[in-house]
């Protein structure tokens, strides 16, 4: 068959068969004018096509090819009046499916139009126009015909913008910032369009800046210390302390974001191009309001606004504060932390003690407000030697601790008039601040406002008792609790302490006593008033070493008092007549098991 078609003489054919009524040269002509009619096209082209016909789901489009395309009508969506002789641009996805139909797009073509119009707009740098579609992380979504491009936040503005769904929606024009080929990411920035507009207004602001002119701004930020305002395109800052007179803690306790305020510029760096912005400086000092009458020893009321080490400050009226020293706070001599007098934000009274209008000073105090404890006149009486009073351990120190027996009058308790039996280093050992102590007072000075107190002194002296039965040559038991290389401690009965020297540590054996025995100690010293009790365990097995430490201590003794040293005198044999190894009788034990008995209900 295809051998006949090609091997047909068409010069030959019948002339009222097919054709017949053509020349040749009308032939020739028809030829050309039907090849005119037809184009080529390549796949992934975009051509313009004339619609020719619409269906319920397709438009049908003429691009001059051998056959129609088809388009589906979704695509049309923004052309709600598309009708036949409307021309569009489409993309040309195969120029002949399974059906032998060419299938065309117009979505792919404008988005290939789209990347065109966004490279171009990169290179020549030019303006896009497009519509924020949604809100994402960090920014805006924004379509331009047809692809995505994403607004930074940081891009949409020259202020900071706290809410980004207003803007969605919104038609923008935009330059293209960066383009990432790899993955079909643009980058796009309204911001620089913005800043194009604002860098001849912030020229002329600059230029014409001044300190002491008055302007008006907008607060585009605010901060810990202090808020930024937008001048028209240039921002100064306006400092927390240049807010208001008085004290604030935040900007935000007096001023709102996007709130418009004339400003005062109190300052201008030309190099950094940094503006200091004032707000209180456009109304009077407050120290200029103040009441001409108001004067020393007048009382007044406010609040306080910081407390410090050293005292607090009262703020009579915004922008006028007075110091009240933390020794104005109480009649009490003993200074303490002004935090347990007042707090941050209490409203208290006081009394103006100076008041220095030009230096715009003012020193206040509480105490005044109420009577000086010392100067009662039952005040004497009330705290008389030997009265008894129970107070408030108000402060530690490694000599004592300072105990309050009422608002303005405390008193010291030494160190050594805490027990009579324990050797007290700390007075932690013994209380703590805030724990109530027993006192009895000891010494009163009414003029220089100081009182001795004591608490071992509300019980008996137990040591009265010890002396008869701690005598010396007696002999105890005792534990060795602390040894060192000056001697050891010894726990003797009914809790009193004794000491003795390293070499009369030593055992019958010829081994030295160690921490934690216990063992028999002769009594060799006993001092009531040094509270002192000097035994020996090797005074016990060796009554020579007994004798002779005691001869050797007669001696010692005489020779002081005379003056002289010894002289024959302190034999081994005298000194055994005068001064024989004492034992502890009944009586004493009885004795003793009494003051332990009451020692022990004075503690419960």
């Amino acid at each position: 068959m295809a051998e006949l078609v090609d091997n047909f003489d068409w010069d030959n054919v019948d002339a009222s068969g097919f054709g017949g009524n053509y020349t040749a040269e009308q032939r020739a002509e028809m030829e050309e004018m039907y090849s005119g009619t037809l184009t080529t096209v390549q796949e992934e082209e975009v051509v313009t096509g004339t619609v020719v016909g619409m269906t319920d789901r397709d438009v049908i489009l003429n691009i001059g090819f051998k056959s129609d395309g088809l388009v589906p009508l979704s695509e049309f969506r923004d052309l709600p009046d598309l009708k036949a002789g409307d021309t569009v641009e489409v993309f040309i996805e195969e120029q002949e499916n399974a059906n032998g139909q060419l299938i065309l797009s117009r979505k792919k073509a404008k988005i290939k139009q789209a990347w065109k119009a966004i490279y171009d707009a990169l290179e020549n740098d030019s303006v896009l126009e497009g519509v924020v579609k949604r809100r994402t992380k960090g920014g805006l979504i924004m379509d331009l015909d047809g692809v995505e491009a994403f607004l930074p936040g940081s891009q949409i503005d020259v202020k900071p913008i706290r809410d980004f769904d207003i803007y969605v929606g919104r038609r923008m024009e935009v330059k293209v910032v960066k383009i990432n080929a790899a993955f079909d990411n643009v980058v796009v920035s309204h911001k620089v369009l913005i800043e194009k507009d604002l860098e001849k207004q912030r020229e002329a602001i600059l230029n014409n800046l001044e300190k002491g002119q008055i302007l008006e701004g907008v607060i585009k930020n605010m901060t810990n210390f202090g808020v930024f305002i937008d001048l028209g395109g240039v921002d100064g800052l306006l400092h927390i302390t240049d807010i208001s007179w008085g004290r604030i803690a935040h900007p935000s306790e007096v001023l709102q974001l996007d709130q418009k305020l004339n400003i005062v510029v109190l300052d201008f760096d030309e190099a950094k191009k940094r503006i200091s912005l004032g707000l209180k400086q456009l109304t009077p000092h407050p120290w200029d309001s103040l009441p001409e009458d108001m004067g020393v020893g007048t009382k007044v009321k406010g609040r306080i606004v910081n407390v410090a080490d050293y005292g607090a400050f009262m703020e009579i009226i915004p922008g006028v504060e007075g110091l009240i020293h933390v020794s104005e706070m109480s009649w009490s001599q003993h200074l303490r932390n002004p935090q347990d007098f007042i707090k941050q934000g209490d409203v208290v009274e006081a009394q103006i003690l100076t008041l220095d209008r030009e230096d715009r000073k003012m020193s206040l105090g509480i105490k005044q407000l109420s009577e000086d404890p010392w100067t009662r006149g039952d005040f004497a009486d009330k705290y008389a030697i030997g009265s008894k009073h129970n107070g408030l351990v108000r402060n530690l120190t490694n000599f004592g601790l300072f105990v309050e027996l009422e608002e303005g009058v405390d008193g010291l308790v030494h160190v050594s008039d805490l027990s009579w039996t324990k050797k007290i280093k700390h007075p932690s050992e013994m209380v703590k601040v805030g724990d109530r102590l027993d006192v009895v007072v000891l010494e009163l000075d009414v003029a220089n406002r100081r009182l001795a107190l004591g608490h071992k002194q509300l019980e008996e002296n137990p040591w009265d008792t010890f002396q008869t039965v701690f005598t010396p040559g007696s002999v105890h038991t005792a534990t060795i609790i602390d040894k060192n290389d000056r001697g050891a401690v010894l726990e003797l009965p009914y809790g009193i302490e004794g000491f003795a020297y390293p070499k009369s540590l030593q055992k019958e054996d010829g081994s030295m006593a160690e921490n934690g025995e216990s063992l028999e100690f002769r009594v060799i010293e006993f001092s009531k008033d040094d509270r002192r009790v000097v035994l020996s365990h090797q005074a016990v097995y060796n009554k020579q070493a007994e004798e002779e430490g005691r001869a050797a201590k007669f001696a010692k003794k005489k020779s002081s008092a005379t003056g002289a040293a010894p002289q024959g005198e302190g034999k081994l044999s005298d000194l055994k007549k005068t001064t024989p190894a004492e034992k502890s009788t009944l009586g004493d034990l009885d004795a003793l098991s009494a003051l332990r008995d009451k020692m022990m209900d004075n503690e419960s």
